[in-house]
């Protein structure tokens, strides 16, 4: 399986460890889980990075829209992480027509341990999580604050999860949440296309059982540098 290593916060090279470091780490951004995205996409490349999500011990779920929209296709799966720190973070790419005006659209799916960056980048933010807006929503997300109150909502796991809009590049929409203990961003493009958020999309874990239905796209060009 031919796959590129980057940086997850910005996209840069990647050392690997060292006789000076026991890290990965980029050298803008420090130490990072290094992001691993295979060149191509089918059954065999998602039985890979689940085997390794297994191996390491990790509980990182793969979201996965099942079943996918009418017309979409899975086009990328990708992991953050090494053999020291195991897998850290894990991202889905689907592609198919947009909800309104039919044209092509992509979203991408983020599941992460808190630091690792790797959503913010999709959605062309600063930092390494979405914030403290977000973080005050799910604090308080009731009535007495109409501001907190969820943008979308999906089922993950089996389990309603809500999503809040955040601040994006003004060519995609972006949203973020929280799904055992990791967070959850879906990143659309363009961003009309977050309109699919607003029907009811359910995700499965990958890592549990990988429908034999799926069906692959060309792989995705957010996965290899385009966000």
């Amino acid at each position: 399986m031919s796959v590129s290593v980057s940086c997850p916060r910005c996209g840069g090279p990647v050392r690997g460890p060292d006789l000076m470091h026991t890290e990965s780490r980029c050298l803008v951004c420090g130490p990072v889980p290094p992001l691993h995205v295979p060149e191509h996409i089918g059954p065999e490349i998602v039985s890979s990075v689940v085997e390794r999500i297994s191996a390491g011990g990790a509980t990182t779920p793969i979201w996965c829209p099942w079943p996918l929209p009418p017309g979409w296709t899975l086009t990328g799966v990708a992991w953050a992480g090494d053999d020291r720190t195991g897998v850290r973070a894990t991202v889905v790419a689907c592609a198919g027509p947009e909800p309104l005006g039919g044209g092509p659209a992509d979203v991408v799916f983020v599941a992460e341990e808190p630091g690792v960056g790797l959503g913010t980048r999709f959605a062309g933010l600063s930092g390494p999580d979405p914030g403290p807006q977000l973080t005050e929503a799910l604090r308080d997300p009731g009535p007495r604050h109409p501001e907190h109150v969820a943008t979308a909502k999906v089922r993950a796991g089996g389990h309603p999860t809500p999503l809040w809009l955040v601040n994006s590049s003004t060519d995609r929409s972006a949203y973020a949440g929280e799904a055992r203990g990791m967070w959850l961003h879906a990143i659309a493009w363009p961003a009309s296309a977050g309109h699919l958020l607003a029907e009811q999309v359910v995700l499965h874990d990958l890592t549990e059982w990988t429908p034999p239905e799926l069906v692959y796209g060309a792989p995705s060009p957010y996965l290899h540098g385009k966000a």
